[in-house]
């Protein structure tokens, strides 16, 4: 009698995620509707692609490079085989042509977020983030304050906040910054010979990760979103904020956010004690690790003081925007014999799927406005809002609270800021046409102020990055993390309802 052997193979999972098939249907569903009145065939196909990069993005279904990539050839191919459109200095549709745009004209559109300066500026931040840790001087900058300040459990958390100031200034990127941070706090709770999950972890490691959010907003290029609402200014209203007009409208707000972030964390997380030995001497002991500062370190230091100093006085001592002297700092940083990091080392070390996805975002943000997808959605949301007969304001108010509530959803604030950035931007400019209160300086200065809500990632772990790896160190939950950062939300948004009534109408942004 024949045996027959039965193989048992494992189930496999579904292999298209949920969220990518919710996402098409969606996709499809916008294209089978017929073309709203004053919108043109490609403004509509732009939206059914808008909407289609917001399912996936909240999802996460897929990752956010493979689904920019995707946005991309869906803008290439929609809006490539639809009629050319013809649209007035408004962005309102003025007539379609009987020939189609064209994939290559298209692929143009899609591409366009890889010519614009703002893109240009992340990609060098990111090598400049790069050059700073390859070289370890950001270390060093962390441990030198730390060792001045002092390491009780006050001390510490005081000492995070300056070290974020001051990281914020040097090093372009958020996540960069608290790769930098969290070994060295890590080892300072070892040290400590306290549990992981005391209070004094948690209350170090939540920190690390709320004043780096903090001073995301503070500081125009600590962030990747911020540095695209800077594009979308470009591109929609014709004019940006300064490094420094930015810093003297969002700082005030930083830090008297990061004095209430302190008073809200010892409140909520009281340490179990002050004083616990063995802190100052693991910072003196990793400080004497590095030795003297090598020549490498210095000439990159001088190069970010200088790359500051240009960058502050942009427009006000010299005409030489925040992009060129950043590319000529890093110029500077790779030319061998003079420079501190080679090609290779900035290869391995520069975040290239950010990279990609900050120019997929710009491009889907243009191809809105090319269009015509963005202010005809603009227009649509201002009345349905009723948002026409608003002071500057209430507007602020209105729109900042929608950002906050719907940052819940994302894991980017990048992601965030392409998808809604642009339609607020021209949402302003819509309103600018009919409400005298909405000057265009007020319209720039309110794009600024938005962009600064779009940096609110404090309730939940998963909506920023720099969070996710806070997290990591096992030393919170979520559930702690959310309870402090409800209390910094809702004060950060009533300080900025207050300065948007005090102070910054005084700088001539509202």
């Amino acid at each position: 009698m024949e045996t027959q052997n039965t193989v048992s193979v494992p189930k496999q999972k579904f292999p298209i995620p949920i969220g990518l098939i919710v996402g098409l249907v969606a996709l499809l569903a916008v294209l089978l509707m017929p073309t709203p009145e004053g919108l043109s065939v490609s403004g509509h196909r732009m939206l059914a692609i808008l909407i289609f990069a917001v399912i996936v993005w909240l999802t996460e279904a897929i990752s956010y490079e493979v689904s920019s990539v995707i946005v991309l050839a869906l803008i290439a191919l929609l809006v490539g085989f639809a009629p050319e459109v013809v649209l007035d200095k408004a962005s309102t549709l003025v007539s379609e042509s009987d020939k189609f745009l064209g994939t290559s004209k298209a692929m143009n559109i899609a591409l366009s977020g890889f010519s614009n300066s703002a893109w240009a500026l992340v990609a060098g931040a990111t090598f400049l983030a790069a050059a700073m840790t390859y070289t370890k001087l950001d270390r060093r900058i962390a441990l030198l304050t730390l060792n001045t300040i002092g390491t009780s459990t006050k001390r510490i958390l005081i000492g995070v906040i300056v070290v974020t100031i001051i990281l914020s200034f040097f090093v372009p990127s958020a996540t960069a910054r608290v790769a930098c941070i969290v070994p060295i706090m890590t080892g300072i709770i070892a040290a400590y010979g306290v549990d992981n999950r005391s209070r004094i972890a948690v209350g170090i490691m939540i920190m690390v990760a709320q004043a780096t959010s903090v001073w995301n907003v503070g500081i125009q290029t600590s962030a990747a979103q911020n540095l695209l609402t800077v594009g979308f200014m470009d591109n929609i209203i014709g004019s940006r904020v300064s490094w420094l007009d930015w810093l003297k409208a969002g700082a005030p707000w930083s830090v008297i956010m990061s004095v209430v972030l302190f008073f809200v964390i010892l409140k909520m997380l009281p340490p179990e004690a002050d004083n616990v030995p063995g802190g100052k001497e693991a910072v003196e002991k990793e400080l004497k690790g590095l030795g003297p500062m090598p020549g490498a370190q210095l000439r990159l230091l001088i190069v970010m003081i200088t790359l500051l100093f240009f960058w502050a006085t942009g427009g006000k001592l010299h005409n030489i925007d925040t992009t060129t002297s950043t590319a000529v700092g890093l110029a500077i940083l790779m030319i061998p014999g003079i420079g501190v990091i080679n090609w290779k080392e900035v290869q391995k070390r520069a975040p290239w799927g950010t990279i990609l996805v900050f120019g997929a975002g710009i491009s889907l943000g243009t191809a809105l406005l090319r269009t015509g997808a963005g202010k005809w959605m603009g227009d649509w949301i201002v009345h349905s809002a009723g948002l026409e007969a608003m002071s500057p304001f209430m507007i602020f108010a209105v729109l900042a609270a929608f950002l906050i509530i719907i940052h819940l959803g994302f894991a980017s604030a990048t992601a965030l800021c392409s998808l809604f950035m642009p339609i607020m931007i021209v949402m302003l400019h819509t309103i600018g046409a009919t409400n005298t209160a909405l000057t265009p300086d007020v319209q720039l200065g309110l794009s600024m102020l938005l962009g600064f809500v779009v940096s609110y990632g404090f309730i939940l772990p998963i909506n920023a990055p720099q969070n996710m790896v806070c997290l990591g160190t096992d030393t919170f939950t979520a559930k702690e993390f959310a309870k402090v950062g409800i209390v910094v939300t809702i004060i950060g948004y009533l300080l900025m309802l207050v300065m948007a009534l005090v102070y910054w109408p005084l700088l001539g942004w509202l």
